[in-house]
């Protein structure tokens, strides 16, 4: 196996996206210690109360509370669980189905290949959100359902720069070393290839994420995914949008919440990239 040659410094960006969603990750995982109420107690005789940045709020709810008279800092981070949750489900799902049909495709070529193009292009003729929506329409909203229809759509990604990956690493010279040591198909592939791919694997996985958090947050927000009483960030920004206009905090904030969770994503998505091996 050749010896793959790294950066000794990590790019800024893979920094402050590490270390935003790390921050997410313990504040969500440690979410009883955090927050200071239950995200589900109602209390209508609080509903709508002011952050403690505008008139009349108060440190009691430092976010303010929703319509229910719920503490909207104890909801934004157990809805912190819902996103990140199905980020690591979907991609935990996608990811196998699109390494092994890419490295399939890739390595062996021909009929196989052509086969494994044939499922990828039937799939990237299916408009994800399209096809999300109208199957959780019909089998009705939930986290789980949400979550394993966006694991067997997210898939192409993976099967196609792995495939692409493969192509080029098959006729390298520690690949067919290994090949005339007797070492089978299998044993080449999970020993020699695989290693190899598993940074541009990576990158997927951390695009994927965030395109899973943004879909989930859309179907939550369409009432077509994560179901009241549960706290969703998308879920939050649907329940406060009559709102907005006169409590824009109530849809601001689940959205910031979003957009720097994807940022957060994004940016080790793109300092992987400079760390990529040279062969």
């Amino acid at each position: 196996m050749i010896e793959l040659k790294t950066n000794r410094t990590l790019p800024s960006r893979l920094v402050i996206g590490l270390c935003l969603v790390l921050l997410f990750a313990m504040v969500t995982v440690l979410a009883p210690w955090f927050a200071p109420y239950d995200p589900y107690a109602q209390d209508l005789a609080m509903r709508l109360q002011p952050p403690v940045w505008s008139d009349g709020g108060d440190w009691s709810h430092p976010f303010g509370t929703d319509g229910f008279g719920r503490d909207y800092l104890s909801r934004l981070i157990y809805g912190g669980r819902i996103s990140i949750s199905i980020a690591v489900i979907v991609v935990a799902i996608s990811a196998p189905i699109g390494i092994l049909l890419g490295l399939a495709g890739g390595y062996y070529g021909g009929f196989i290949d052509n086969c494994i193009m044939f499922i990828i292009t039937t799939r990237l003729s299916l408009p994800v959100v399209l096809v999300t929506l109208a199957i959780v329409s019909i089998t009705g909203g939930s986290f789980i359902t949400a979550a394993l229809v966006l694991g067997f759509l997210f898939w192409d990604r993976f099967a196609i720069v792995i495939r692409a990956a493969t192509q080029q690493l098959r006729t390298r010279q520690f690949v067919l070393s290994a090949r005339a040591t007797g070492a089978s198909h299998v044993q080449v592939l999970a020993r020699e290839i695989l290693p190899n791919v598993g940074l541009q694997a990576l990158a997927i996985a951390t695009v994927e994420m965030a395109h899973a958090i943004l879909v989930e947050a859309a179907l939550s927000f369409l009432g077509l995914g994560v179901q009241p009483p549960a706290a969703s960030w998308g879920l939050m920004v649907a329940e406060a949008r009559d709102l907005f206009f006169f409590l824009p905090h109530l849809v601001v904030i689940p959205g910031l919440a979003i957009c720097l969770l994807v940022l957060g994503i994004n940016l080790i998505s793109d300092g992987l990239q400079p760390t990529r091996s040279e062969y």
